[in-house]
Protein backbone atom coordinates (compact mmCIF):
# COMPACT_ATOMS: atom_id res chain seq x y z
CA UNK A 1 0.00 0.00 0.00
CA UNK A 2 1.83 3.00 -0.99
CA UNK A 3 1.62 6.38 0.96
CA UNK A 4 -1.62 7.93 -0.98
CA UNK A 5 -3.16 4.93 -1.06
CA UNK A 6 -5.88 4.36 2.20
CA UNK A 7 -8.16 1.70 3.80
CA UNK A 8 -11.64 2.52 4.42
CA UNK A 9 -13.30 0.04 7.41
CA UNK A 10 -17.20 1.03 8.08
CA UNK A 11 -16.05 4.36 10.09
CA UNK A 12 -12.57 5.84 9.51
CA UNK A 13 -10.13 5.80 6.76
CA UNK A 14 -6.65 4.45 7.74
CA UNK A 15 -4.27 6.21 5.50
CA UNK A 16 -0.38 6.04 5.89
CA UNK A 17 0.09 9.77 5.47
CA UNK A 18 -2.01 9.94 8.56
CA UNK A 19 0.77 8.04 10.83
CA UNK A 20 3.71 9.76 12.26
CA UNK A 21 6.47 7.77 13.59
CA UNK A 22 9.59 9.90 15.24
CA UNK A 23 7.30 12.47 16.26
CA UNK A 24 8.94 14.95 18.06
CA UNK A 25 6.98 17.24 20.33
CA UNK A 26 7.63 18.85 23.61
CA UNK A 27 4.44 19.15 24.92
CA UNK A 28 0.17 17.95 24.48
CA UNK A 29 -0.32 21.08 22.78
CA UNK A 30 2.60 20.70 20.30
CA UNK A 31 1.84 17.11 19.71
CA UNK A 32 -1.96 17.50 18.90
CA UNK A 33 -1.31 20.50 16.61
CA UNK A 34 0.96 18.48 14.41
CA UNK A 35 -1.14 15.24 13.50
CA UNK A 36 -4.05 17.79 13.67
CA UNK A 37 -2.03 19.72 11.27
CA UNK A 38 -0.98 16.93 9.11
CA UNK A 39 -4.88 15.38 9.19
CA UNK A 40 -6.10 18.84 7.08
CA UNK A 41 -3.49 18.79 4.99
CA UNK A 42 -4.94 16.19 3.87
CA UNK A 43 -8.65 17.45 3.90
CA UNK A 44 -9.41 14.89 6.63
CA UNK A 45 -10.57 17.68 8.69
CA UNK A 46 -11.70 21.37 8.91
CA UNK A 47 -8.90 24.16 9.63
CA UNK A 48 -11.49 24.35 12.75
CA UNK A 49 -10.26 20.89 14.41
CA UNK A 50 -6.57 21.60 15.53
CA UNK A 51 -7.74 24.16 17.97
CA UNK A 52 -10.56 21.70 18.80
CA UNK A 53 -9.12 18.88 19.77
CA UNK A 54 -6.37 21.19 21.59
CA UNK A 55 -9.26 22.23 23.57
CA UNK A 56 -10.91 19.54 24.32
CA UNK A 57 -8.39 17.62 25.42
CA UNK A 58 -8.08 20.06 27.94
CA UNK A 59 -11.35 19.70 29.74
CA UNK A 60 -11.37 15.90 28.91
CA UNK A 61 -8.29 14.57 29.38
CA UNK A 62 -7.77 11.44 27.06
CA UNK A 63 -3.83 9.75 28.78
CA UNK A 64 -4.44 6.37 29.60
CA UNK A 65 -1.75 4.63 31.25
CA UNK A 66 -1.01 0.74 30.38
CA UNK A 67 1.78 -1.50 31.98
CA UNK A 68 4.62 -0.15 29.68
CA UNK A 69 3.48 2.59 27.37
CA UNK A 70 1.27 5.52 27.47
CA UNK A 71 -1.08 5.91 25.14
CA UNK A 72 -4.03 9.23 24.69
CA UNK A 73 -7.25 9.25 22.32
CA UNK A 74 -7.95 12.73 21.62
CA UNK A 75 -11.00 14.10 19.58
CA UNK A 76 -13.57 16.46 19.51
CA UNK A 77 -16.96 17.26 17.54
CA UNK A 78 -18.07 15.75 14.48
CA UNK A 79 -18.55 19.30 13.27
CA UNK A 80 -14.59 19.87 12.39
CA UNK A 81 -14.32 16.54 10.78
CA UNK A 82 -14.58 16.34 6.53
CA UNK A 83 -13.39 12.67 6.22
CA UNK A 84 -13.53 10.18 8.81
CA UNK A 85 -9.99 9.21 9.75
CA UNK A 86 -7.39 8.27 12.43
CA UNK A 87 -4.19 9.20 13.08
CA UNK A 88 -1.39 8.04 15.09
CA UNK A 89 1.57 9.17 15.93
CA UNK A 90 4.39 7.54 17.56
CA UNK A 91 6.38 9.91 19.56
CA UNK A 92 10.13 9.74 19.83
CA UNK A 93 10.26 11.12 23.30
CA UNK A 94 6.97 10.30 25.97
CA UNK A 95 5.17 13.69 26.43
CA UNK A 96 3.22 14.06 29.33
CA UNK A 97 -0.56 14.17 29.07
CA UNK A 98 -3.54 14.41 31.64
CA UNK A 99 -4.98 10.84 32.88
CA UNK A 100 -8.19 10.28 31.24
CA UNK A 101 -10.71 10.62 34.76
CA UNK A 102 -8.13 11.80 37.07
CA UNK A 103 -6.51 14.96 35.35
CA UNK A 104 -4.73 15.42 38.45
CA UNK A 105 -2.36 12.71 37.16
CA UNK A 106 -0.10 12.45 34.19
CA UNK A 107 0.73 10.15 31.67
CA UNK A 108 3.65 9.20 29.66
CA UNK A 109 2.20 9.40 26.28
CA UNK A 110 4.44 7.28 23.81
CA UNK A 111 1.33 6.57 21.15
CA UNK A 112 -1.22 9.17 20.04
CA UNK A 113 -4.38 7.68 18.39
CA UNK A 114 -6.45 10.62 17.15
CA UNK A 115 -9.98 10.03 16.48
CA UNK A 116 -11.52 12.58 13.36
CA UNK A 117 -14.64 10.53 13.94
CA UNK A 118 -18.39 12.19 12.15
CA UNK A 119 -20.82 10.10 13.97
CA UNK A 120 -21.15 9.45 17.97
CA UNK A 121 -22.13 5.89 17.46
CA UNK A 122 -18.80 5.41 15.07
CA UNK A 123 -16.85 6.82 17.72
CA UNK A 124 -18.18 4.98 20.23
CA UNK A 125 -17.20 1.46 18.51
CA UNK A 126 -13.97 3.09 17.59
CA UNK A 127 -13.33 4.04 21.58
CA UNK A 128 -13.76 0.23 22.12
CA UNK A 129 -11.77 -1.07 19.44
CA UNK A 130 -9.18 1.02 20.45
CA UNK A 131 -9.53 0.23 24.17
CA UNK A 132 -9.21 -3.44 23.39
CA UNK A 133 -5.53 -2.48 21.28
CA UNK A 134 -4.53 -0.51 24.62
CA UNK A 135 -4.95 -3.86 26.49
CA UNK A 136 -2.39 -5.45 24.25
CA UNK A 137 0.98 -4.41 25.52
CA UNK A 138 2.80 -6.59 23.10
CA UNK A 139 0.96 -4.69 20.01
CA UNK A 140 1.60 -0.98 21.81
CA UNK A 141 5.82 -2.20 21.57
CA UNK A 142 5.37 -3.53 18.12
CA UNK A 143 4.02 -0.28 17.14
CA UNK A 144 6.27 1.93 18.99
CA UNK A 145 9.38 0.39 17.52
CA UNK A 146 7.85 0.56 13.61
CA UNK A 147 9.89 3.39 11.85
CA UNK A 148 7.70 2.68 8.87
CA UNK A 149 4.31 3.77 8.54
CA UNK A 150 3.02 0.80 6.69
CA UNK A 151 3.83 -1.71 9.11
CA UNK A 152 2.02 0.65 11.88
CA UNK A 153 -1.21 0.96 9.86
CA UNK A 154 -0.77 -3.35 8.82
CA UNK A 155 -0.84 -3.91 12.41
CA UNK A 156 -3.84 -1.50 13.33
CA UNK A 157 -5.60 -2.61 10.96
CA UNK A 158 -5.06 -6.24 11.76
CA UNK A 159 -6.48 -5.75 15.01
CA UNK A 160 -9.14 -3.07 13.86
CA UNK A 161 -10.94 -6.50 11.55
Amino acid sequence: MSGAEHMATTAFVMDERLICTGLEADNVKDALGILADNLQKYDFVKPSFKKAVQEREKKFPTGLPTMSIGVAIPHTDAEHVNIPAISIGILKKPVAFQMMGMPENTVMVEIIFMMAIRQSHAQLDMLQKLMGIIQKEDVLMKMKQCEDPAQVAAIFLELME
